[in-house]
């Protein structure tokens, strides 16, 4: 690296720094005055458009700002159909702020939509915009990060396919009152020098709310990893402020009570919540596709962080050719300072199919945010795949349940009698024989656990299963491997509803023989 560099990026770092300064005394301002809605409206032709003839319009990739100037290069998405309301984009370069202005020489119409070269469409602005990079090979410029959507974002690492979402912030998710989607209005993207592989985009959030002043310093990789810097204005009390929100999707896979009508075994964008505590714990909550909205609270201080992870990552876990469910990434969220004293909040919400979000996980302060509130946030978020290289234990590879009748057995058996077997693979546990005292730890508060087990399976995973009896009230139970006193695995965590029963059309408190 030449001394010309270092001083270069110096000099542009602490540019950048500056206009963030200035962007976030905009957002103080902003969040002073009432709230305004964006009064932008498109030509009717591109309100009008629907799903088909959107598709049918393509960036031009020969028209990507910063194309064969830097490393980094940017496409642009056009405004219709979802994308009512066009965002105000800003370049950055040596120094200069220059407009974004929209342009149709920057798109293709095809098909369905080439009757919008006929149309007027100036005012129509652009909806978000993607970022380029030779993420996989040296010869082509991989899509590997999306701001499109109210606050909206996707990331992938290497090899990997745009799955689960994260959010500049969520406010009141899954409160009577209706969620509140703030949005980012405005984009400042700061060009890269020619060699770095770096670059860092600022943008300014606005809701009914708050306003806020966001930075992301983005690099991309193998774990692509964005640090986010948010400075938030309250205009008004905050009920539930969510911080570093993610966003994903799970229809159906081992935790589910009743096979789908699906010869795809599993269909989910990501399978698992992880926390660490801030006191260094391990918590694994497979994901559920639930009869009702459940919303789970993990207390804690200065959380080491979260995520949400897809373990599984054969193509013969989904057998989806199309959809690639084995290359959707894992994403986590670690503080880059202490949050202090909150919860980490899991939302698991019914979903009748694929095509709809239903998993959020966010950071929630114990001190509410009210009108004339600042804060200040730094997080980092990067992509993985399997596994999270700090984290050491044993993890849960399986979650299955069923009946716990024997099969041939005239014992009566309540079909709220379930059977659990969790399975743990890795670390300290693949090298321990049949004949070593592994131990099964549980807690599940009133319930009624029995059976506790704890084997050896043949190919070296350990398999921990119990009988649990929960005929009214939901059963929270935790599980965890110890040897000797000494924890070898994370800790799986699961509440069991009774009423998810229903869903197989068998009476609750009823035998298997009725």
């Amino acid at each position: 690296m030449t001394l010309l560099y270092i001083l270069l990026s110096g000099v542009v770092n602490a540019e950048t720094k500056a206009y963030f300064s200035q962007l976030t005394e905009r957002a103080q301002r902003l969040a002073e005055v009432s709230y305004q809605a964006s009064s932008a409206k498109l030509p009717a032709a591109l309100q009008k458009l629907d799903y088909d003839s959107y598709r049918q319009i393509r960036f031009d990739p020969a028209q990507a700002i910063w194309k064969d100037e830097s490393l980094f290069s940017v496409q642009l998405f056009h405004s219709g159909f979802l994308f009512q309301t066009p965002v105000k984009l800003f370049l950055i370069e040596e120094g200069q702020i220059t407009p974004l202005e929209f342009s149709s020489d920057f798109y293709r119409y095809d098909d369905d939509a080439a009757g919008l070269l006929e149309e007027d469409l100036s005012g129509a602005g652009h909806a978000g915009f993607r970022l380029h990079f030779p993420l996989n090979n040296a010869d082509y410029a991989d899509e590997f990060m999306v701001f499109l959507g109210a606050s909206y974002f996707r990331l992938v690492g290497r090899n990997q396919a745009y799955g689960l979402s994260g959010r500049g912030l969520a406010i009141d998710t899954a409160s009577p009152g209706g969620e509140e989607f703030p949005e980012f209005r405005e984009f400042w993207l700061v060009k890269p020098q020619a060699e770095d592989t770096h670059m860092t985009v600022l943008a300014l959030l606005d809701g009914p709310s708050l306003s806020g002043a966001y930075r992301f310093d983005i690099q991309p990789g193998h774990q692509s990893r964005v640090d986010v810097e948010a400075r938030l204005f309250a205009r008004r009390d905050i009920d539930k402020l969510g911080v570093a929100p993610l966003t994903s999707m799970f229809t159906h896979g081992d935790t589910s009570v009743a096979p789908p009508d699906d010869f795809r075994p599993r269909v989910h964008d990501s399978e698992g919540f992880l926390t660490q505590t801030g006191h260094g714990e391990w918590i694994w909550h497979p994901l559920h596709n639930p009869r009702r909205p459940r919303i789970s609270a993990f207390q804690d201080a200065s959380p080491g962080g979260f995520g949400l992870v897809q373990r599984k990552r054969r193509f013969s876990h989904y057998l989806d050719k199309e959809a690639h469910y084995h290359r959707r990434p894992s994403q986590w969220i670690e503080p880059l300072e202490s949050w202090g004293e909150g919860h980490v909040e899991l939302v698991e919400l019914p979903t009748p199919d694929e095509t709809h979000d239903n998993i959020v996980a966010y950071w929630v302060p114990a001190e509410a945010m009210q009108a004339g509130n600042s804060r200040h946030y730094r997080y980092m978020t990067h992509t993985f795949d399997a596994d999270l290289a700090r984290h050491a234990l044993a993890k849960v590879v399986r979650t299955r349940q069923g009946s716990a009748g024997i099969p041939g057995s005239q014992e009566a058996n309540p079909v709220t009698q379930r059977r659990f077997i969790i399975d743990f693979q890795g670390d300290q546990l693949s090298g321990l024989s049949a004949g070593q005292p592994v131990q099964a730890r549980l807690e599940a508060g009133q319930s009624q656990i029995s059976d506790l087990q704890v084997h050896r399976l043949p190919n070296g995973d350990w398999r921990a299963s119990f009988r649990v009896d929960s005929s009214h009230e939901p059963a929270d139970i935790r599980l965890w491997l110890a040897l000797h006193g000494r924890p070898l695995s994370e800790t799986w965590h699961f509440t069991w509803y009774p009423e998810e029963l229903d869903a197989l059309g068998i009476k609750r408190g009823s035998d298997v023989s009725d």
